[in-house]
């Protein structure tokens, strides 16, 4: 018997919830639902998830589990995520199967974004 056990749902700490609101939705057109003043749910088009009002922040350098998104023009995704205030962490580099880059969100949540092209 089969559980069906998949990843559904991912949370994210977030001191200004209007910010990551204004990132997330310029950089990677995710939309938001406000759940009160200290919770905002996403979707990415794929998965839904959500920020919850904390001064704690998602990085993979303190143990944290890394979120990867996916861009077939992973260039642009960068100039992207730091023309709407992303930081970039790590630069580009190649890996087997492809290039990736990770960056932080104006929270200072770590993900990263590759490419296999």
């Amino acid at each position: 018997m089969s559980l069906n056990l998949k990843i559904n749902y991912v949370e994210f700490p977030a001191g200004d919830l209007a910010l990551v609101k204004a990132f997330y939705s310029g950089a990677f057109g995710w939309r938001f639902t406000d759940y009160g003043p200290d919770y905002t749910a996403f979707n990415d088009g794929q998965l839904d998830g959500g920020f919850f009002k904390s001064d704690k922040k998602s990085s993979a350098s303190q143990g944290a589990a890394l979120v990867v998104l996916y861009a077939e023009r992973l260039d642009e995704a960068l100039d992207t995520v730091v023309k709407n205030g992303g930081t970039v962490v790590r630069e580009i580099f190649s890996f087997p199967g492809g290039r990736r880059f990770h960056f932080a969100d104006p929270n200072g949540n770590e993900l990263a974004v590759w490419s296999d092209k």
